[in-house]
């Protein structure tokens, strides 16, 4: 059964429709990728499908659960409890250190704390930064950094991680790293990611590539 169903999505912005009619699904344990060039309506799907936008039309189904059905307070819960992101630009608080980072979203669920820490040191460590824990981003590397923000995406157990154009602000050798990752935190954790990506080794790394093209879903297929 699918983890995620995305049925005849559309989106407008003004003037501009930037997403004609969009089908999408997800297996459990899937890592797919969506290409496309700039403007493709990539990233809009994305954030659709993560529930920080809603579409114009259209329905979207996460976990057995369908997103429009929601709002406000229950949206935030649901986004919490089954939603992970890691963005370009990390996205990491400043002022706390990569520990404190990876545990708000567990804390702001109301998991009790220590078993929250105790969560994050794991993956921390699971990731290779467990000397790097009181560190605060200011003091990490890139890609550092980018392991903070996915242990982040982690730590409540989500349904599905989105990835928007995440080793797009590293160098070739962190994004490699980062790519290896995604795949065995799949074999750890059987956990589901969509990447939107212009990382064409990535791409041809996932299980499927999604191509779009001008707001739509030109033809999915399994990468080699």
């Amino acid at each position: 059964m699918a983890i995620l169903t995305a049925q005849n999505i559309h989106k407008r912005y003004g003037t501009v429709e930037v997403l004609k009619g969009v089908d999408l699904s997800l297996e459990p344990g899937e890592i797919v990728s969506i290409v496309g060039s700039s403007g493709a309506g990539k990233s809009t799907l994305l954030h659709i499908l993560g529930t920080l936008d809603k579409p114009d039309a259209g329905e979207v189904v996460l976990a057995g659960e369908t997103v429009s059905r929601l709002d406000g307070h229950r949206l935030s819960q649901f986004r919490n409890r089954h939603v992970g992101f890691v963005f370009q630009f990390h996205h990491l608080l400043p002022e706390f250190s990569a520990l404190e980072n990876v545990c708000i979203p567990g804390w702001i669920q109301g998991g009790n704390k220590a078993a929250v820490r105790k969560r994050a040191l794991d993956l921390l460590q699971l990731l290779g930064l467990s000397h790097r824990t009181e560190n605060k981003p200011g003091a990490l590397s890139g890609g550092e950094q980018q392991r903070v923000a996915v242990a982040r995406a982690l730590i409540n157990n989500p349904s599905v991680v989105f990835a928007d154009e995440p080793t797009g602000n590293l160098d070739s050798a962190n994004a490699r790293d980062l790519h290896q990752l995604f795949f065995d935190l799949r074999k750890e954790f059987n956990q589901t990611f969509l990447i939107v990506t212009h990382n064409e080794e990535l791409a041809h790394l996932t299980d499927r590539m999604i191509t779009m093209k001008d707001g739509k879903i030109l033809a999915p297929e399994t990468a080699e």
